[in-house]
């Protein structure tokens, strides 16, 4: 959510095979057969199109609060809701999902999935704050890119709290759908280094799953974490809906909104929303910045 000037601020159905031991007696003798090694449960297997047909299911019951997305390994489609979401608003998305219901692995994240939007650096818009994601260029034309939530309806930029200091306009905006928005730089004097948090960025690259990465945000500064899942969609309510996101363990508070997620030096996403905060955790979504990137005809440097 952006902040503005004025805000104060089914269960898993485990299953359980128990494989009895076998005995048998002989007319002669007793013996005792040998043991009969346990299995483990087989994954279930859900084709490609019946995970596409449960994400569809999801995406049609339009619970506010919920994000999924296929996680490969357990072969599910993992639906992760926040604190606001009821049993009556699971038990739709089951029944939404019907015959493919058995594929969906509902998880539970504490606090409430938002966009973060309040204030890398503070940027300001006349009514409220963000994040810096990544200095990029195309040519010898330098803009900042962020979350397109921020840019959505936001006209010029500045670097200071008073709204004197100008950076720029809105050079582009993609929201909901998409979370990425363009800022070109106007001032000569406006600073642009093609750093974030401190760390020169080189490159570019996908997230992978497991990947270690540190966001970087005007709230809560800088924190780390793994990379969970791929191509989440999450659902804000109110319409916002954006697809193709990744989810992560990092927490994120609002204002961090737009700010850089980097594996070491290389650029990897920009916060778009999550749930919790930076003293109990939370799970945090980010726009690919390579898509982003690809989107306007910029690169970082």
């Amino acid at each position: 959510m952006r902040i503005r000037r004025t805000t104060p601020t089914k269960g898993i159905r485990g299953r359980t095979r128990l494989i009895a031991g076998l005995s048998g007696l002989a007319a002669a003798a007793a013996f005792t057969a040998p043991a009969v090694a346990a299995e483990a449960p087989a994954t279930p297997q859900f084709s490609a199109s019946q995970l596409s047909a449960a994400s569809d299911a999801v995406l049609d019951a339009d619970v506010a609060g919920t994000a999924w997305h296929v996680d490969k390994k357990s072969n599910t489609l993992v639906v992760t809701a926040d604190s606001s979401v009821s049993k009556a608003e699971i038990a739709r998305i089951e029944k939404a999902a019907g015959p493919q219901a058995a594929a969906l692995q509902i998880e539970r994240t504490p606090g409430k999935i938002r966009k973060l939007t309040q204030g890398g650096d503070a940027i300001y818009a006349d009514s409220w704050r963000c994040s810096a994601g990544f200095n990029v260029r195309s040519g010898s034309t330098y803009y900042i890119v962020t979350a397109g939530h921020c840019t959505d309806g936001a006209g010029t930029w500045y670097s200071n709290s008073g709204r004197t200091s100008v950076i720029g306009p809105t050079a582009g905006s993609s929201f909901p759908g998409n979370d990425y928005g363009l800022i070109r730089y106007s001032s000569s004097s406006a600073s642009h280094p093609g750093t974030a948090g401190g760390a020169d960025i080189t490159s570019a690259a996908n997230a992978t799953v497991g990947m270690s990465v540190t966001r970087h945000g005007s709230t809560t500064g800088t924190h780390s974490g793994s990379v969970t899942g791929l191509n989440a969609t999450v659902n804000y309510g109110g319409g916002d809906i954006v697809y193709g996101m990744i989810q992560t363990n990092v927490c994120a508070e609002p204002g961090d909104s737009g700010g850089s997620l980097r594996n070491g030096s290389r650029a990897i996403g920009l916060t778009s929303g999550g749930s919790g905060n930076c003293t109990t955790g939370g799970t945090t979504f980010f726009q690919p910045v390579v898509e982003a990137l690809n989107a306007y005809g910029v690169s970082v440097y």
